[in-house]
């Protein structure tokens, strides 16, 4: 599988990264299989958080048997010091590691959260700590609002940024879900990029059948999903993270594994396909 650089945390990522929302609800045997075929296909980070069922504890049992051989990232949705370093702790406890690669603040989707981390006895203060102490390496921050992030790269030097970047939402820019300018300043700072739901369609409708472990109704035929991904990944960004459904990995892998620049011409002619789809913006989003 193709190699980028992530930012400068100096990770050579897998253009894919193992989303780790996967294993939350899927039992251990299933858990297993998808994490070797993960390794087996090159693929060599992972992104999890405490929030995501029980899959910090099915990614520790597997660790336990197999060792670490991915670059690890978790999460915090607490905002406070203390919140945040007993959640962090917990994370290690829970998947048997010593340290995080990546530690981030989580769903930071409004300028109050993002506020309360940055100042006093905040997230941020905790995580510094952690860093000091080796429990940390690199700091990252999380959620759907592109033009957030934006700001937090200029108040803060942060290692990675991830965010939504598909072409449902290239279709229809509404102010809080453009990238443009994030990735420009991540380029100049050089902030790792990790993109999530590069296979995202539409929000359910409640008259359909949510036959996925997502939020979201996914691209699920491999045609479009090797458009999906592809356009993702023709953008300036250095891994897009796997749908939060293991059924899906194997179609996910196949198109990474089969990935071609696209030109301009079919990123703008596999936008126009599904220019009919609104952008994706959940009930707790606010912006």
């Amino acid at each position: 599988m193709q190699k980028r650089r992530l930012g400068k945390t100096g990770q050579m990522s897998s253009i894919l990264t193992f989303g780790g929302f996967a294993l939350g609800w899927a039992s251990q045997k299933e858990c297993d299989a998808g994490l070797d075929l993960a390794e087996k296909a090159g693929i060599n980070r992972i992104d999890i958080a405490p929030s995501y069922g029980d899959a910090e504890l099915r990614l520790g049992d597997w660790i336990g048997r197999h060792g670490n051989n991915f670059f690890l990232g978790c999460k915090t949705n607490l905002r406070t010091k203390v919140g945040a370093w007993e959640e962090l702790k917990r994370s290690l406890d829970r998947m048997k590691v010593d340290y995080f690669d990546l530690y981030q603040f989580h769903m930071v989707d409004n300028s109050r959260d993002l506020e309360t981390i940055l100042g006093p006895q905040g997230a941020l203060e905790a995580v510094l700590e952690a860093r000091k102490h080796g429990l940390v390496r690199c700091i990252g921050i999380t959620g759907h609002h592109p033009p957030l992030y934006n700001t937090a790269l200029k108040r803060f030097d942060f290692d990675t940024v991830m965010f939504p970047l598909n072409r449902v939402h290239a279709a229809t820019f509404s102010g809080w879900n453009d990238w443009r300018e994030l990735l420009k300043t991540a380029k100049e700072k050089k902030v790792g990029v990790l993109a999530i739901k590069s296979v995202a369609k539409k929000l359910w409708d409640d008259r359909e059948q949510t036959n996925y472990n997502t939020w979201y109704q996914p691209f699920h035929e491999a045609e479009d999903i090797r458009k999906s991904l592809g356009y993702t990944l023709s953008q300036d960004i250095d891994s897009a993270v796997t749908p939060g459904d293991l059924n899906l990995l194997p179609l996910m892998i196949q198109a990474a594994e089969d990935y071609k620049p696209l030109s301009k011409k079919e990123q703008q002619q596999y936008i126009a396909e599904v220019a009919n789809y609104p952008p994706l913006r959940g009930d707790w989003m606010e912006f």
